[in-house]
């Protein structure tokens, strides 16, 4: 029973040995860093909102960073986007009634961000598939979310929201905008209009092969009104009763002094 049991203990010890060898390369393994990667600069990542406030423009620069050669089997792409604080917009269709214009349908749109800019090295269509864009919703498009209506032609209230908001400047698809040297340096400059609204604005960098998301980075860019803006807006927010008491003595002075330098001009 004893040579049994030695025996039954030797083995034992026999077959764990070999499954630690069968196992051992296979735990080494580790999966393989990032082979390229995004590192970015902006010319400031804060916008001032002030009295003379007219838009500002924002350059985005960057570098690719590898552990590898560059590869050859397709070009590296570059795609930038910017995205203001996203909130929900009713979207109303206007028909013509009785000889005057009423509101006749609206969809309500979920998610739609207040300023969208998309900046590509190459036409949209070339450096990004369907499928990716639907992924990492990086097409205006796609950016702009509306779910759980059941109005036929809903997506005709988004394509005019859509065409609304560019033709104001708020939405901007601007292709072949991004210089990319040598696969690896990067530069874009996008232009942001006067009138943002205060908030984060989101920027993500997207590095595509082939039309694939190789690598992508976030960062945010900060709005804020500073000045008497700021004091004004908070005033407004906080106490309406003291803010409209305010504009009320600001108008009445205005009104007074204009009449009083009309009346020194007519007397002269």
């Amino acid at each position: 029973m004893r040579i049994l049991r030695s025996l039954h203990a030797l083995l034992a010890s026999l077959c764990a040995a070999c499954v630690l060898v069968l196992v051992a390369p296979f735990a080494s393994v580790t999966s393989p860093a990032q082979a390229e990667e995004v590192v970015l600069g902006l010319s400031h990542d804060r916008v001032a909102i002030t009295a003379n406030f007219d838009g500002s423009e924002i350059l985005i620069f960057g570098a690719v960073k590898r552990e590898t050669p560059i590869p050859t089997t397709a070009p590296l792409e570059v795609i930038v986007t910017v995205s203001g604080p996203k909130e929900p917009v009713i979207v109303r269709r206007k028909d013509r009634s009785m000889g005057i214009w009423v509101n006749t349908a609206s969809v309500s749109v979920d998610s739609a961000p207040s300023f969208y800019a998309v900046a590509t090295s190459a036409p949209f269509g070339a450096v990004l598939r369907d499928t990716e864009d639907l992924r990492h919703k990086i097409s205006i498009r796609r950016a702009i979310r509306s779910v759980g209506s059941t109005l036929q032609g809903a997506q005709d209230f988004s394509n005019a929201l859509m065409r609304i908001r560019e033709e104001k400047g708020f939405y901007s698809l601007q292709e072949n905008a991004v210089t990319l040297d040598e696969q690896t340096l990067f530069r874009t400059a996008l232009q942001m209009p006067a009138d943002l609204i205060e908030g984060e604005y989101e920027t993500r960098i997207f590095l595509t092969r082939a039309g694939r998301v190789v690598s992508r980075y976030e960062t945010v860019i900060q709005v804020n009104k500073v000045g008497l803006e700021r004091f004004l807006y908070n005033l407004s927010q906080d106490q309406p009763p003291l803010y409209g008491l305010l504009a009320l003595v600001i108008a009445a002075l205005s009104g007074w002094g204009a009449a009083a330098l009309f009346q020194m001009l007519r007397n002269s």
